[in-house]
């Protein structure tokens, strides 16, 4: 009877310690879709969201999520991508101002402390892919101006003056068209990298090619970012960073932020996956024709078929291998979180919603990082490397 009472005394304890934990830590997460993707859906995210997005106000506070970077997306072929980049941005500025009491723009490091210190949402800026551009400076201090505080270079499709990842790696892409590419940056491309050095914007080189990569490395002065990548070693994929530039982005101070997709996170579950639209093949050809993305259709799948799409998923610990991976090529200083909710259709089994970080922090105690580690990964790395650019 005593041992089984020392285990619920153990059990109990742990449990309030990593809660304890995770409540007095500062926890930012480097990119969320629901700006993008869930109004386009006729979705609210002030509004209980469970069981139809990953994200929305109430989900952020029980998540505590003190800061959340909101991805700003379009295509990469979307035309007047500038302006609608703008109308997303308006929308944010509209969620803020109908909710003053819970949320917070923030664009500076000090901003940042006086989000956490009321207790409201801090909601940053990052601009996801440099065809928003639209080739123009002036568009990256706009957006800069407006709050943005990192820039994705390119998203899958490449700029006039960078490669993606996609572009370099996957030829014909998927519409069967060949790609025309020069890989890295060019002239254009490494004046962009520097004005964002000079305006304090953060580089982010997730979804770049390896050329373009090395490139920014060359020409930035200050650290950069990838914020929603994982190991390719562990899970090959072209979104996925290799050995060598997780130590390069930690070598300048930089920081890897994880991605929470199933696909970045276990090379097993693209070919579930496959199997698995194989078997729908009809119903996804049908949503195609109707000019469903495939996020959409993925999506869709997902929901519609949730008793299969659950058993495709990988474990959470699969995703924390990459995080255990990045820190012994580096350390605890150079990763944390890029969850990429509401842009993902599928994530690792617990990670639903937004609303389940905290288990992050207790399975981080299980694999036994310290409680100072874990408020870096948590949060911390990310205030370093934005107080580093901001400077």
């Amino acid at each position: 009877m005593r041992i089984i009472f020392i285990v619920i005394v153990f059990i109990l304890t742990s449990c309030q310690s990593y809660k304890k934990l995770h409540e007095k830590a500062i926890v930012v997460d480097t990119h969320n879709d629901v700006l993008s993707t869930v109004p386009m859906r006729g979705l609210n995210w002030e509004t209980d969201l469970r069981g139809k997005a990953h994200s929305d106000i109430q989900r952020f506070k029980q998540g505590g999520v003190d800061i959340q970077i909101f991805s700003i997306w379009c295509d990469g072929r979307k035309e007047n991508a500038y302006q609608y980049a703008n109308i997303e941005i308006d929308s944010l500025y509209a969620m803020i101002n109908r909710n003053p009491d819970k949320l917070m723009l923030v664009k500076t490091p000090a901003e940042l402390k006086a989000a956490v210190q009321q207790k409201k949402l801090g909601c940053m800026i990052g601009v996801e892919g440099g065809h928003m551009l639209e080739d123009r400076l002036d568009y990256l201090d706009s957006f800069y101006n407006r709050g943005s505080r990192y820039l994705t270079l390119t998203h899958n499709v490449s700029t006039s003056w960078a490669s993606s990842a996609m572009d370099e790696t996957r030829t014909p892409d998927p519409d069967g068209e060949t790609k025309n590419i020069t890989p890295g940056l060019n002239d254009f491309g490494k004046q962009v990298v520097r004005r964002m050095n000079e305006l304090g914007m953060m580089v982010d080189v997730s979804h770049v090619g390896d050329k373009t990569f090395w490139d920014v490395i060359d020409v930035s002065t200050k650290p950069v970012i990838a914020s929603h990548s994982c190991a390719y070693t562990l899970c090959p994929v072209f979104r996925n960073l290799k050995d060598d530039q997780i130590k390069a982005i930690a070598k300048i101070g930089g920081v890897i932020f994880l991605n929470f997709f199933s696909g970045f996170v276990d090379s097993n579950y693209l070919t579930r996956i496959q199997d698995f639209n194989k078997k729908h093949k009809t119903e996804r050809d049908s949503l195609r024709n109707l000019k469903w993305s495939s996020y959409e259709i993925d999506e869709w799948m997902s929901k519609t078929y949730s008793a299969e799409a659950e058993v495709l998923r990988p474990h959470m610990n699969q995703l924390l291998d990459h995080l255990d991976y990045i820190v012994k090529l580096s350390s605890a200083d150079h990763v944390g979180l890029g969850s990429d909710f509401d842009g993902v259709s599928s994530t690792p089994r617990p990670l639903d919603d937004v609303s389940t970080f905290p288990l992050i922090t207790k399975a981080l105690l299980e694999r036994g990082y310290s409680k100072k580690d874990i408020r870096k990964i948590l949060g911390e790395n990310f205030i370093r490397v934005f107080n580093a650019n901001m400077n």
